[in-house]
Order: structure tokens, then sequence, then C-alpha cells
């Protein structure tokens, strides 16, 4: 194809650049974790020391998982992410099992989780000391101290419980969630083999350094006892070390969740036009707009669902929610690629990590999502629950060839909508 067709052709170009790539992921890891989890965390440690501890263990468990990441990237030239990995290693069922498991669990109530504190964070100023009206909250979701003595007894043993330490790593490892968002857009990036190892070293190496520092700030002014017991911890910071910046930092950091919300709108789209092309979803959300090049049905599909879990929803029981099946099919994504080295010892890969490193990190989370289930049995099932569901969709609609009359309805279904949003199918193979 001439260079003039190509400039004309409707495909998903190659825009990211290393620097995009790094900005993706620190937007997407910095974003409501840091303001959310630490809470989250030291409820489920008890402690102060132990609490850092479990923030440094999710950020090692993180780069684990990147650098394994970074891996299947090179091996496998698709975008799509832990979809895209689980089809290529274990087989077409797993994948849409997470898939199943993404659109109605993963994604909307990750993105609820978000949207809630962006919702929190623009609020609580106007409210404090009180907190924010839980409706307005949900409403809005839609539209240099040194205090040493709350150090005191960071490792005191009585207060940690072992129970609810997969909780604190759920909350620990959600504010670490996105070193993974460059795997989505695999094939828009510029110069993967290189770009992808650089983006997720560098970009995780400076969250871990900025969320342990940022936790021992909140500790050493607040205290164990008023970070439990804050609503929204970065304005009770704020409003106790930096009193003249209390306006401006909600603000910014609603802003850093709205970023976040943006980036996951960006992936998760990706993993939705992967899988339609792979026939695993409605080939309607395998099609790009003609003008803003872009995959708008899989863009607008979540949104419904997201606003479905902010209406519904608390924070920290969507966070355990989503967590499982998060963290579940990571786990075999990492596993896939033990299973892909096994199958595929021919092949090259310009970046490979120690066999310790996914055998360690697959180990890991399979065995918290084992755990959680006695740490929160009703959240944890129901999030089993809507993986399981997938199975008989899986064998009704997929393994099974439909009908010709619902075929015949389908296809015109789609074709309406095609012509309703100006998309068609990508003209250019991009891996």
């Amino acid at each position: 194809m001439g260079k003039d067709k190509k400039e004309e052709a409707i495909f998903l170009r190659q825009k990211i650049t290393l620097l995009r790539a790094f900005s993706l992921l620190i937007g997407s890891m910095v974003g409501s974790g840091i303001f959310i989890s630490p809470k989250g965390v030291l409820k489920n440690t008890g402690t102060v020391g132990f609490s850092l501890v479990v923030w440094f263990a999710c950020g090692l468990l993180s780069m684990f998982g990147a650098l394994c990441y970074a891996e299947l990237g090179t091996r496998i030239t698709k975008s799509g992410g832990h979809y895209i990995y689980i089809l290529e290693t274990l087989g077409p069922l797993p994948s849409f099992l997470f898939l199943w498991a993404e659109f109605f669990a993963i994604r909307p109530a990750n993105s609820a989780v978000v949207a809630l504190a962006f919702g929190r964070y623009m609020l609580e100023p106007f409210f404090a000391p009180c907190a924010a009206p839980v409706p307005a909250v949900k409403l809005v979701s839609l539209m240099g101290y040194c205090h040493t003595e709350n150090f005191q007894d960071a490792f005191d043993r009585e207060s940690l419980v072992l129970d609810t330490l997969p909780l604190a790593f759920y909350a620990g490892m959600f504010a670490y969630s996105g070193w993974f968002q460059a795997s989505f857009v695999r094939e828009e990036l510029v110069r993967p083999e290189r770009n992808i190892p650089l983006a997720v070293i560098i970009s995780v190496i400076t969250v871990i350094v900025g969320y342990m520092l940022t936790n021992v700030s909140y500790y050493t002014v607040l205290g164990t006892q008023d970070v439990l017991a804050s609503p929204a911890v970065a304005v009770s910071f704020v409003q106790r070390a930096f009193k003249s910046l209390i306006s401006v930092v909600p603000v910014l950091v609603a802003l850093s969740c709205f970023g976040t919300m943006n980036g996951g709108i960006f992936t998760f789209s990706r993993t939705l036009f992967v899988a339609s092309r792979e026939g695993q979803w409605p080939p309607l959300f395998s099609m790009i707009h003609i003008r803003r090049h872009t995959p708008l049905p899989a863009v607008m599909l979540m949104f419904p669902l997201v606003t479905a879990m902010v209406c519904v929803g608390d924070i920290y029981h969507l966070m355990n929610f989503f967590s499982f099946s998060r963290w579940l099919f990571i786990g075999l994504a990492t596993l896939g690629l033990i299973v892909h080295r096994h199958r595929h010892p021919e092949l090259h890969s310009p970046f490979k990590v120690p066999l310790f490193v996914p055998v360690s990190f697959t180990i890991i989370c399979l065995f918290t999502v084992a755990m959680s289930f006695y740490s929160d049995p009703v959240s944890i099932s129901i999030g089993c629950t809507v993986v399981l569901s997938g199975f008989p969709v899986y064998y009704v609609l997929i393994h099974r060839q439909m009908s010709d009359r619902c075929r015949n309805l389908f296809y015109y279904l789609t074709h309406k909508l095609q012509l309703l949003l100006e998309v068609v199918q990508q003209e250019i193979k991009t891996y």
C-alpha cells in the first residue's frame, strides 16, 4: 500500500512514544489509590510498620508483574493486555472468562472506585469537618510537621490481623494497579520491544518511591487513628500540615482521579476491540471511527455499568469485589508466560526476565486470591460467581454456532449501529 493510501486508511496508529507510555503508566497508577488505599491497608494490618511493609511489598510485587508483562509484550505482538496474553497462552475459554469478568465486574467496579474517590475529594472541603453526604458524593462522581510519636510501636504484633492481610494487599495493589496498561495498547506503541520494558521499569520505581514517602508523611502528621477515621486522607493531611493549600489539594487529587478514569477508558476499549477482532465479542466493537481513528463503540460500552456501580457501591467493598477477579486473571496471565516459554523455547525475545520472577508472582497472586475467600467471603463469592457465570455464556454463544435467523438479525443490528456511529473495520493489520 502506498504512503498516501496508508495515511488515508483507517487503523489504530503508532503514536505512543516512550514519554507517552511513561505518562500513561504514571497517570494510571497515581490516581485514586494513594488517596484511598492507606486507610484500607492500615485497617487490615493494624499497625503503621506493617502497613509500610505491605506498601513496599506491593510495590515489589508490582515490579515483578510489570517485568513479566514487559516480556509478554515483546513475545506477543497484539494489543489487549491480560485478555490477549491469556488467549495466546492458555486458550479461548479462560480468556473469555476473563473478558466476561472484566466487563461485568473488574472494570466497572474499578472505575466506580476511582469515580467515588473523585467525588469524595471534590466535596470534602465544602463539608469539613463533617463527612460529605453519600448521595452528593455519588452525584459528583458521575459528574512539614514531625510528630515522631506516631511511629511508636510501629510493629505491634498484637495488632496484626493475619486473616485480613489479603485485603491489605488488595488495597495496596489497587494503588499500584496501572503498571499493565501499556500492554493494552501494544500495537499503538512506537518501538514496543524497547519502550515497554523501559516505561514499566522507570514508572514503577518512581511510584514505589513516591508512595512510600507519601505514606510516611501521612503517618507522621496524622497518626493511626486519624488515618482510619478520615474519609479523605489527603484532605485531612493538608488540613493539619498545609492549611493554606486546603482549597487547592482536593481539586488536584480529583483531577488525578479523573486522569486515571480516562486512562482506564482508553485501555479497556482496546480489550473489547481485540476481543471482538478475535471473535469473542460482537464485531461492532472491533470497528473504528472513520475520522477520529478510535474504537468508539468499545469506548462507549462501559458507561452504563460504571454508572450502576457508582450508584450502589461502597469503595472498599467494590475494591475487594473486583480485586479477586483481577488478580486471579493476572496470575493466570503470568502463568501463561511460563507455559509460553515451555512451548516455544525457540522463540527469541528481546526482553527476558529470570524464571523465578513469573513463578514467584504467579504463586503470590493465586495464594492471595485463595486466602481472600476467608477474609471477605461475601464480596469474593460474588466476584467468583460473576466469573463462573461466564461458562454457560461461552458454551451457548461462542462455542456453539448461532442459528441463521439469529445471525441475520445480529448482522442487521450491527449494520444499523455501524451507520449510526460512523465506524468501519480496521483496514490495515497492526500486529
